[in-house]
């Protein structure tokens, strides 16, 4: 926009020339100095007070500041614009508005009609709107509204916006002469809950806090002895000056002006300083146990002050539960209680039962103390888990893994349901909700996720050593006795040997001209098997007398494996032993026959699963808690149990099935007949082979069914489980078997 300024004329000659004055006309030019987008930015850094004067220095810098956004935006920061109940008061004045158009012209079409070209009459009276000019939000009319119900006035001086009772100045002097400068103290501690959301209203809903906290605030930062400070001279109780220092900490988000940081710095040491001299009242209560007197009034004075955090703190921290924890149970009891190598759970069971009674007792008081707007259950079973619940379980799990591994195992399952039961038995505050309960569950979570994984990964290592290990020493005593039995039958044939020597080198010595019979050494080898030789010649039984051939080391034939566990061989007195080779090596085959139906043990078969039920149930317990790991849980056991096929199996009634089949493939009758010894149906011997692995198989198929299907660790509809592959690989691998058995 330009302004034409016309110059002064002198002189008599350019009063002459018309175009005189057009020459001597300047062109003078106003442009704004700075663009608008950096004015904004400018302002955003002032003062609300400084704002107001902004605005009285021309018709567009008080568009700018009057602006709406600009005060929603430090309505936010106070957290008190709810753009909810803004966007319904702004539909409510849309529908009065659509209505009050609407009204006239229906009364007024029922009185003339509408015109014949579709024409509607001129709007009666100046003040009614063109229906042509619907507005989405009418400030105007939610202003006239808000006037007419005394909620507001305003007028040219806006004297009642909230900036004109105070000081604009910072200059000016900020500390009231006298209490009458605060009227109404007891409302200025309420004044967020008069603050509404309105589109188009923001400054003047923030000029109430303006006018009723800014004095307050700039005394505060202001006042270099906080004894002196304007909010503890015009309040007296605690806990209006605990709401008044609220009020001004919430207030000073919305300061965003130059140098807010350090106003807030010294807003934040007045109030420490206060918090600090209401903290000491409170401590001081505590240890005289005045609970419905001095202690219950200063929680609520720290609860106003800023949520009561540090009152909290400080009850929880004085609290028999943290501050004599080790009262409530000694984790190395359970290690000294136990058995060599195990653990006493119920002296955890105990831990947890006082754990549980100390922690409701002390929940019982803070209810007496703080209000209700404190979760203070939740902040005391936060801070009982991370000091006394975690420090105990990981002491106790610490120990029991370096004094055995089973031990450690039981501990740890044993302790997490031992857990879950004072979970249930927590009670939480009289205002809490399921919030107290799933804050318990993933205390509790928290507690056993630093060892689920290695104790998952010991279950399973436990499980394979122990299984590998009894299977082993099975192959080791089957092997020993095949060994005692073979060295048995073929010692006879070695014995036959000595005696044909024996007689060879008499003959010789008979002999032999007399003259030499008195060189003969009186030492003779044979000088001392003279029993031994008389009875091979009288064919007695040998009994205990030895031979060359005896005195080479070779085990004994054990009578049982495992020392019950002999139950499964034949005890059937072997007969004489052979004496050629050929009938002892007839013999052997005969015995192996007949060994057949013990290649493989049922106990054997039941002290596996029994092994593994017990793995599968601890591991277990943390998949039917429906816990965060339930999940890695559930696949642990599933491994287990393929385990326990794949060494039940391939390692015990498949080797012994293969050596079954293999002696039958040796197996001639003829030459057991040819050599005196009874005759073995070797089909009837398998067939009792089979009928073990058949017991065998269904004793897998019933704990399958119970413990795995029965808890829904494993879905038999699901082809690609791992468990339901194994299985099936596992009973076709026993169908195959017994018919290689019966091909031979």
């Amino acid at each position: 926009m330009s302004n034409s300024k016309r110059a002064t004329v002198s002189g008599g000659s350019s009063r002459q020339n018309i175009l005189a004055p057009l020459r001597e006309t300047q062109i003078v030019g106003s442009k704004p100095l700075l663009p608008a987008e950096i004015l904004s930015l400018i302002l955003d850094h002032v003062t609300a007070s400084d704002l107001i004067h902004f605005a009285q220095v021309s018709k567009r810098m008080k568009e700018m500041v009057y602006d709406d956004t600009r005060w929603v935006q430090r309505l936010r920061l106070m957290g008190c614009w709810n753009e909810a109940e803004a966007r319904k008061r702004a539909e409510a004045s849309w529908r009065k508005r659509a209505e009050s158009h609407s009204l006239p012209h229906k009364e007024q079409a029922e009185r003339v009609g509408i015109g014949v070209n579709g024409d509607r009459p001129a709007a009666v009276g100046s003040q009614r709107p063109r229906a042509g000019c619907e507005m989405v939000l009418d400030a105007g009319w939610e202003q006239a509204s808000l006037s007419a119900n005394g909620t507001i006035h305003l007028g040219s001086n806006q004297k009642t916006d909230g900036f004109r009772a105070v000081p604009l100045s910072p200059c000016a002097s900020t500390t009231p002469s006298s209490p009458s400068k605060f009227q109404d103290p007891l409302t200025r501690l309420s004044i967020f809950s008069h603050v509404r959301s309105i589109r188009g209203h923001a400054r003047q809903e923030y000029g109430k806090i303006h006018g009723a906290l800014n004095v307050y605030y700039i005394d505060a930062i202001a006042c270099k002895d906080h004894t002196t400070a304007v909010v503890f001279r015009i309040y007296r109780d605690p806990n209006h000056q605990a709401q008044m220092l609220a009020n001004l900490s919430r207030y000073s988000t919305s300061d965003i002006s130059q140098g807010w940081h350090e106003r807030q710095e010294k807003l934040q040491h007045l109030i420490g300083a206060f918090e600090t001299a209401v903290a000491h009242e409170f401590e001081q209560a505590l240890q005289t146990e005045d609970v419905d007197g001095r202690l219950r009034k200063y929680g609520h004075v720290l609860t106003t002050l800023n949520g009561g955090q540090k009152g909290v703190d400080l009850f929880i921290t004085n609290s028999p539960v943290v501050a004599r924890k080790h009262e409530l149970g000694d984790p190395m009891e359970c290690l000294r209680l136990g058995h060599t190598g195990s653990i006493s759970l119920d002296e955890s069971q105990s831990f947890f039962a006082h754990l549980a009674t100390s922690f409701n007792e002390q929940i019982a008081v803070m209810d007496r103390v703080f209000p209700a707007s404190v979760n203070a259950a939740v902040i005391f079973v936060r801070r009982v888990g991370s000091e006394v619940l975690l420090e105990y379980l990981s002491t106790l799990f610490d120990e029991a893994h370096r004094a055995s591994l089973e031990a450690y195992l039981e501990a740890v399952s044993g302790t997490y349901l031992q857990s879950l039961h004072m979970a249930k038995a927590l009670r939480p505050s009289k205002n809490t909700s399921d919030e107290f309960y799933e804050e318990v569950d993933r205390i509790v979570a928290n507690a056993f996720e630093l060892h689920i994984d290695l104790y998952l990964q010991e279950e399973y290592s436990h499980f394979k050593r122990k299984s590998e290990a009894e299977v082993g020493e099975w192959e080791k005593q089957l092997s020993e006795q095949d060994a005692s039995m073979q060295s048995l039958y073929m010692s006879n044939v070695n014995r036959q040997a000595d005696k044909r020597d024996f007689l060879t080198s008499f003959k010789k010595v008979v002999m032999m001209p007399v003259n030499v019979l008195p060189t003969f050494p009186l030492s003779s080898p044979f000088g001392g098997k003279s029993a031994t030789a008389k009875a091979l010649v009288n064919g007695e039984n040998l009994g205990s007398s030895h031979t060359p051939s005896e005195l080479s080391t070779r085990p004994s034939t054990p009578s049982m494996i495992n020392g019950a566990r002999g139950a499964d061989r034949s005890t059937t007195p072997l007969p004489e032993p052979p004496t050629t080779e050929l009938a002892a090596k007839a013999a052997i085959m005969s015995s192996r026959l007949e060994g057949i139906r013990s290649l493989f043990s049922i106990e054997i078969a039941l002290n596996l699963v029994h092994t593994a039920k017990a793995a599968i149930e601890r591991a277990a317990v943390f998949y039917r808690a429906q816990s965060q790991f339930g999940e890695d849980a559930r696949r642990q056991c599933q491994h287990i149990f393929v385990l326990l096929l794949q060494i039940l199996g391939m390692r015990h009634i498949k080797a012994g099935f293969d050596q079954a089949v293999d002696h039958l493939a040796n197996y001639d009758p003829k030459e057991i007949q040819n050599h005196g010894h009874t005759e073995v149906k070797p089909l009837v011997t398998f067939l009792e082979l089979v009928n073990v692995g058949d017991l065998i198989q269904q004793m897998l198929d019933v704990f399958y069914e119970q413990e795995m299907v029965a808890t829904r660790l494993t879905d038999r509809s699901d082809f690609l489980d791992p468990a339901v592959k194994e299985k099936k690989r596992f009973e076709q691998m026993l169908d195959e078997r017994v018919a290689a058995g019966l091909n031979k």
